[in-house]
């Protein structure tokens, strides 16, 4: 296992960069699924950057309480600072989410938004299968990610765009990471199953919605 990537010297600007380059359409593709999961109420959220995705489950479900690992002290700095005043429904833990250990067996949510796609794929099924076992019978998990589509547009910009990307983050917080992983496989083989799907820029962005059945 790689060294995690460092993203601390991204925590202020992170907002910015994205803005820059995607303008709203990150952040839209986080909340796509928000509806789908006013109800959940234990929620583990993977490596949310400044947290801003965090700070909206909070403001629209009062119910819900969440664990939120991050390997970036800064990040998670910024994630409490955008949690306000619902900050003490947050725990966070600073901890390569490759290696810890879950505290709990009873979420009902998974979230990882544009995380994924820094693990391998190996790493990407390791994850998914112990993640199920911290999960109920019905739990959700809540995926956005990059994708490159078939045809025309996969091969002529979005894979170009999405190698680019990996470059830039390679060099700039040390990501090793070359390709996006078949999370897919991965959430299937661990008893997930696709319940929704939203897609922007032709299919470059995608947001998913996947439901855990009982094996």
């Amino acid at each position: 296992m790689t060294e995690a990537a460092n993203f601390d010297r991204l925590a202020r600007a992170y907002r910015w960069m994205e803005t820059l380059t995607f303008g709203p359409l990150l952040m839209r593709m986080r909340c796509a699924m928000l509806s789908e999961i006013h109800d959940c109420r234990r929620a583990l959220v993977l490596g949310d950057g400044d947290g801003r995705f965090t700070a909206r489950l909070l403001e629209t479900n009062p119910g819900i309480s969440i664990d939120a690992v991050d390997a970036s002290a800064a990040m998670l700095t910024e994630l409490r600072c955008n949690a306000g005043p619902h900050a003490e429904r947050v725990h966070t833990h600073l901890a390569d989410a490759r290696e810890w250990q879950p505290p709990r067996t009873d979420y009902d949510l998974i979230v990882t938004h544009f995380f994924l796609d820094c693990l391998t794929g190996e790493e990407v099924h390791a994850l998914a299968a112990r993640l199920r076992e911290t999960c109920v019978p019905g739990a959700r998990w809540v995926v956005s990610e990059f994708a490159v589509p078939h045809g025309w547009f996969g091969a002529v910009i979005a894979q170009p765009l999405v190698a680019l990307l990996y470059r830039t983050f390679g060099l700039l917080t040390g990501l090793r990471v070359r390709r996006l992983p078949d999370h897919r496989s991965a959430l299937e083989k661990a008893g997930f199953k696709p319940a929704d799907e939203t897609k922007r820029l032709h299919g470059l962005l995608v947001s998913e919605l996947w439901r855990l059945q009982n094996l």
